[in-house]
């Protein structure tokens, strides 16, 4: 048996988009675009009137990605940023490319990208492939755009910066280890592929969506500090119609009967899109706050309508928050003061 997306259909989506205000003069820069939420997120931008920036790694799929949005919106403005989260000096360079595009400022910068249960080896920056590209790309990131978010808070009221979790950030462990931000791709555990039972690959990922709820705990904290207008939301997506399951089950980290199963249970892409297309557009969504389709267990938090809930505590405390901003500066090589 090979795995077949079911083809789920949205319940939520169209009710949200249809409530959302106009996007027109503001810039929004997604990163993961060519399919899945960032995709939904970037066309129902384009729809709302924003300048879109997408960031994506140089591919095939990237320019089908572009090309398909330009079909489903012709009158959206979409502007094609190479960006590879695996790589950090592609990631400087894009940055230096959105300070050249981008005079009138960053109004939201989503980091949307993601990868799950790969296995356990290294970027050429010798960090583990999935907290790379799921959090320490997007800490650089939003650490060299920073300028660009102050500028649009500046000119027109507020900025935001969104980053994506997961249900999976409460298991198989609520405690971040440092670890996992270490110069240690390729020794971290190898590539057990259980999704209940601790395998390693998922408890890498879990590690990666722990650290996209600590970095936004930690943003919320130090922006808060300094009263700016920048605000820091993060969102999480249910269980939700992806390429993400495709990729995991094609590296070894799922198998296709199991996810089979699983996927019967969870939501289209475009329900997916919810939380971050509420942390993206509106004006109701507060400096942070979670959202999502749930927050409790597992299950009850696969599919539904986007709310807004408080930070966690297993992430939000001064621990965490300390070693999350440590050692990511550590990683990247460089200190991120918000001032």
């Amino acid at each position: 048996m090979s795995y077949q997306k079911p083809g789920l259909l949205s319940k939520h989506y169209d009710e949200l988009f249809n409530s959302l205000p106009s996007l027109e003069t503001k810039t929004i820069a997604i990163t993961g675009t060519t399919s899945g939420t960032g995709f939904v997120a970037a066309n129902a931008c384009g729809k709302l009137g924003a300048k879109v920036i997408l960031l994506n790694r140089p591919s095939e799929r990237s320019k089908k990605g572009l090309s398909d949005l330009i079909a489903m919106t012709p009158n959206g403005n979409f502007n094609q940023v190479d960006c590879d989260l695996q790589d950090f000096e592609s990631v400087r360079l894009a940055a230096s490319e959105l300070e050249s595009i981008c005079p009138e400022g960053i109004d939201v910068i989503c980091n949307n990208a993601g990868v799950m249960a790969l296995e356990d080896i290294p970027t050429k920056d010798g960090f583990d492939v999935q907290m790379q590209t799921n959090h320490l790309s997007h800490f650089l990131l939003v650490k060299l755009i920073f300028p660009l978010l102050q500028k649009a808070a500046d000119l027109r009221g507020e900025a935001r910066i969104i980053n994506h979790s997961s249900i999976a950030r409460k298991q198989p462990k609520k405690v971040l280890e440092a670890k996992y931000l270490e110069k240690k791709g390729g020794n971290l555990g190898g590539n057990g592929s259980s999704m209940f039972f601790g395998g390693a690959r998922w408890l890498r990922y879990n590690q990666t969506k722990l650290a996209n709820a600590a970095f936004t705990a930690c943003l919320h904290e130090k922006l808060n500090a300094m009263g700016s207008k920048v605000k820091a939301m993060v969102a999480h997506p249910g269980l939700a119609e992806t390429d993400l399951q495709s990729t995991t089950v094609k590296d070894g980290g799922m198998g296709k009967w199991i996810t089979n199963q699983m996927m019967k249970t969870g939501q289209s892409r475009e329900d997916g899109a919810l939380g971050i297309l509420r942390c993206i557009a509106d004006p109701k969504v507060k400096s942070g706050q979670f959202v999502g389709p749930g927050m409790g267990g597992m299950f009850t938090a696969m599919k539904g309508e986007a709310h807004c809930y408080p930070l966690e505590e297993f992430y939000d405390n001064p621990a965490t928050k300390n070693l999350l901003w440590e050692k990511s500066c550590e990683a990247i090589g460089e200190k991120f003061e918000i001032s």
